[in-house]
């Protein structure tokens, strides 16, 4: 009977049973400022072309993770996961991470749904059916389930995989790409996947140069001067004792802000969850913790460059048969305009108008919006001025169809605000 938290083998038992992976050669070493570091970190990353053996597609299999609520995307994610949120007059969340795997050759995709998955589970099926994926492709939406022997819903991304391993073995692969469904960046997943099998590391985490003005949502990692995980710190703002001491031990260690990206091997992967951390729910603060405690080799890979997608790395979606926008009468400055909308005697700047849009249908006569998110279906009336006009930084009037997050006005799906109102 297995027990939680489990006894951990020691790292000399560990690695001797591991299929025989003894072996570990630093990637890179610390000489001189962040900048070298990175440079020889990713020196493979020079390369246009990139060859793997076995490819890719063959041989990665991607696990999207539909999971959680996203409360900093809160009220977006009030009827939707955080991955279905529109974005861009066409696209949704998932479709940079879906566009990501497919631009990178990764044709087996499975989702995980958990929380409000109705209309991801929909997009998915629909948007990425067969098209670009290849002969032997396929997206797998699994959506959280009960079964005989575990009542229970997924409990986490951890637990989630765990529940759907019976599955994701299928296929004779040799690693498992894990991603969040609902971050916006292009990336070549080849290049961490390359980085990864010329390392022999057993667990890649992609991380980012710097960790100010990032996302700290997924951790940071203290990393020693040979390229390895010393630990993932949770909380940043506060220093624990065991951090310090761990900063004492090697002084020439960085931080780097977690992508939450994570390259796994698929035995490595396997034994984890099922052995050594039956009851661990979440990646990031379980079973990535767990692995380094362990001693397995776990690299990172510093995505020095987020760009964005264009003609060669195209984003994807569902294709839709809707006409062009027609504008009539309208001044529009910085601004993107999805197709099927009418624009009559309006002004734009600096917006982004959704697809079947009709102004001044949506949006009444006379009305000013600055500095606003407005969901879909929302009903805006005559001569309402949506300005934030108190300054209000944080603040929650759902009743009355809007929240303020970081100084933002977001009108809530189906929201009704009447004539004359001032927001």
């Amino acid at each position: 009977m297995s027990t939680y938290p489990p006894k951990f083998p020691s790292q000399h038992e560990w690695t001797r049973d591991r299929l025989g992976r003894h072996d570990f050669k630093p990637n890179a070493k610390f000489s001189g400022p962040a900048n070298s570091y990175l440079l020889q970190c990713n020196q493979h990353e020079e390369q246009h072309s990139i060859a793997l053996d076995p490819p890719v597609n063959q041989s990665v299999a991607a696990i999207l993770l539909g999971d959680g609520h996203e409360a900093k995307l809160w009220p977006l994610t009030k009827r939707r996961s955080a991955a279905a949120i529109p974005i861009a007059a066409k696209y949704r969340l998932v479709d940079a991470v879906m566009s990501n795997c497919i631009n990178s050759n990764i044709t087996k995709i499975y989702a995980l749904t958990q929380y409000n998955s109705t209309s991801l589970n929909s997009h998915l099926s629909k948007a990425y059916t067969s098209a670009g994926l290849g002969k032997d492709g396929f997206v797998e939406v699994i959506a959280a389930y009960q079964s005989p022997d575990n009542h229970n819903w997924f409990q986490g991304d951890a637990d989630a995989v765990r529940r759907c391993l019976w599955e994701l073995e299928d296929y004779p692969i040799t690693e498992f790409i894990i991603l969040p469904g609902h971050h916006l960046y292009a990336m070549d997943y080849q290049k961490l996947i390359q980085s990864h099998r010329v390392n022999k590391a057993d667990v890649t985490i992609s991380a980012l140069a710097s960790t100010n003005n990032q996302d700290k949502g997924f951790g940071i990692l203290q990393v020693n001067s040979e390229n390895r995980v010393l630990q993932l710190i949770q909380e940043i703002e506060t220093t624990s004792p065991k951090e310090k001491e761990d900063e004492s031990l090697d002084p020439s260690s960085l931080k780097f802000a977690s992508m939450g990206i994570y390259v796994v091997n698929k035995d490595v992967m396997i034994r984890m969850l099922r052995e050594y951390l039956p009851g661990a729910n979440d990646f990031r603060t379980e079973v990535i913790p767990g692995i380094i405690s362990l001693g397995l080799k776990v690299p990172i890979y510093l995505q020095i460059n987020i760009f964005y997608f264009d003609t060669e790395s195209p984003m994807y979606t569902m294709p839709r048969c809707l006409p062009p926008s027609r504008v009539t009468d309208v001044v529009i400055t910085d601004s993107v305009i999805g197709e099927g909308c009418l624009l009559n005697e309006d002004m734009d700047h600096r917006s982004t108008q959704g697809m079947q849009m009709t102004v001044p249908i949506g949006i009444g006569e006379g009305s000013f919006i600055r500095k606003a998110i407005i969901d879909k279906n929302a009903r805006i009336g005559k001569r309402v001025m949506i300005i934030n006009k108190d300054n209000v930084e944080e603040g929650s009037r759902e009743a009355d169809g809007y929240c303020i997050n970081e100084g933002i006005v977001i009108l809530l799906k189906g929201a009704i605000i009447p004539d004359d109102t001032i927001l």
